[in-house]
C-alpha cells in the first residue's frame, strides 16, 4: 500500500523535473514486485499451515488487514492509469473501465462478508478500538479516487457511469469509516492511547477524510466533461459546473480533518519515540499521509495556488524519505529476526508451525509491550 501510494504521489506532482516520472515508474514496478512476492509468501503460509487462513480471517486484529490486499490492487490500477495510458492505446482505457467495475463487485463482497464475520464471531471492546477497524471498507475509500483518476481518459458515456459509481462507492466508504472513527475517537477520550509500538497505526485515521477529499475534488474537476449538461432536467445552469464547485468546497472542508488526525498521531509518536521499536505498523507513516498530500495537490491545482503547490512538494520529499527509512528498518528487522518471524510479531496467535511454544524465550509483540 505504501509503495503504491508513493508511486501515485510522484505521478501527480504539481512541480516536476526531468526524471520524476521515471522515479515514479520505478516505485510502480517495485510495488508490483512486492505485491506478487508478498502474495506468494502469504499463500505459502496458508497452504503450509492448514487452518491458518480461517484463523487469520477470524483473528481480532489480523483479520482487518485482509482489506489492505484489495487496497493494494486499487493502487496498481491507479498507477496503470497514470503511467500506462499515456503510452498505450484505447484498449487499455477500455480494460481499465472493466477492471473498475470488476474490482467494485469484488470489494463489496469483502466489505459485507468480512464485517459479518467480525460482528458474528468477535466481541471487540471499544476501549481497544483502532483505525485499522476501517480497513475492510478501505477499498471503497480509494475507489472514488480511482474513478476520478480514470475519468481523465474515459470517454463521456462510460465516464458518466464511472462518475455515478464513484460517488456511490465513496459514500459507502466514508460513511462506514466515519462510524468506525467515532468508536476510535471514543477510545481516545475514555481510554489510553494505543501501545507505543502500535501508535504509527494511528495514521490510518488520516485516510478516510484525505481520500474522500481527494475523490470529491477529482470527481468534481472531471464533472463538466462527463456529467450531461441538463442532468435531472436542470436547464438554468450546467450541472457539471455545479458538481465541480461543490466537489472542491467539500474537499477543502474535509482536508483539515485528515490533517488533524495526522497531527494527533504525530504528537503521540514523538513524545514516546524513545520507548518505541520497529513494528509493521510503521508503514502507517506513508500510505495515509500520501493520500492527504495528494488531496492537497488537487486543492492546489483547483485553486491554482503556487504556495500550496510548494507545500505539496515539501510533503512529498518528507514522505519519500520516510519510505526509505521505514524500508531500511523493515529489512533490518527481518534480518535480525525481530519481525516476520515465528512468535516475534504483534497480535500473533499460536498457529502450528508459526507460533512460539509456551514457556519459550520468544515473546510476541503484545507481551513485549
Amino acid at each position: 500500500m505504501s509503495t503504491g501510494a508513493i508511486a501515485t504521489l510522484l505521478g501527480q506532482q504539481p512541480y516536476s523535473f526531468h526524471g520524476l516520472k521515471t522515479i515514479g515508474k520505478i516505485f510502480f514496478i517495485l510495488d508490483i514486485v512486492l505485491f506478487l512476492a508478498f502474495s506468494a509468501c502469504i499463500t505459502y503460509r496458508f497452504i503450509h499451515n492448514r487452518g491458518s487462513l480461517k484463523l487469520s480471517l477470524h483473528h481480532p486484529h489480523e483479520s482487518f488487514f485482509f482489506g489492505a490486499f484489495f487496497v493494494s490492487i486499487a493502487l496498481i490500477i491507479y498507477c496503470i492509469e497514470l503511467y500506462g495510458v499515456p503510452s498505450s492505446g484505447p484498449w487499455l482505457i477500455k480494460t481499465l473501465e472493466i477492471l473498475f467495475w470488476l474490482y467494485a463487485a469484488i470489494v463489496i463482497l469483502v466489505a459485507v462478508f468480512q464485517y459479518h464475520v467480525i460482528f458474528d464471531r468477535r466481541e471487540l471492546p471499544v476501549t481497544d478500538a483502532m483505525p485499522a477497524w476501517i480497513l475492510p471498507v478501505y477499498p471503497f475509500l480509494v475507489l472514488g479516487v480511482l474513478g476520478g483518476t480514470l475519468l481523465k481518459s474515459q470517454p463521456p458515456g462510460p465516464g458518466f457511469n464511472i462518475f455515478v459509481g464513484s460517488v456511490t462507492f465513496q459514500g459507502l466508504g466514508w460513511t462506514i469509516a466515519f462510524l468506525m472513527l467515532t468508536l476510535y475517537f471514543t477510545r481516545l477520550v475514555n481510554s489510553n492511547l494505543p501501545e507505543i509500538p502500535k501508535r504509527p497505526g494511528m495514521y490510518v485515521a488520516v485516510g478516510p477524510a484525505a481520500y474522500t477529499a481527494n475523490a470529491c475534488i477529482s470527481l468534481g474537476m472531471q464533472a463538466p466533461k462527463h456529467v450531461p449538461e441538463h442532468l435531472l432536467g436542470i436547464t438554468s445552469f450546467p450541472v457539471g459546473d455545479a458538481f465541480k464547485a461543490f466537489g472542491v468546497i467539500v474537499g477543502i472542508f474535509l482536508w483539515l480533518i485528515s490533517f488533524w488526525f495526522s497531527a494527533i498521531a504525530t504528537i503521540s509518536i514523538v513524545i514516546s519515540a524513545k520507548e518505541s521499536h520497529f513494528t509493521l505498523n510503521h508503514w502507517g507513516f506513508i500510505f495515509p499521509n500520501a493520500g492527504m498530500t495528494i488531496a492537497l495537490i488537487y486543492i492546489a491545482n483547483a485553486l491554482d495556488s503556487p504556495g500550496i503547490k510548494g507545500v505539496c512538494s515539501a510533503m512529498t520529499i518528507v514522505l519519500v524519505m520516510l519510505w526509505i527509512w521505514v524500508a531500511v528498518l523493515n529489512v533490518k528487522g527481518v534480518l535480525q529476526k525481530k519481525v516476520l518471524w515465528p512468535g516475534m510479531d504483534e497480535d500473533m496467535e499460536d498457529i502450528e508451525g508459526h507460533g512460539h511454544k509456551p514457556g519459550s524465550d520468544q515473546e510476541d509483540g503484545d507481551e513485549q509491550v
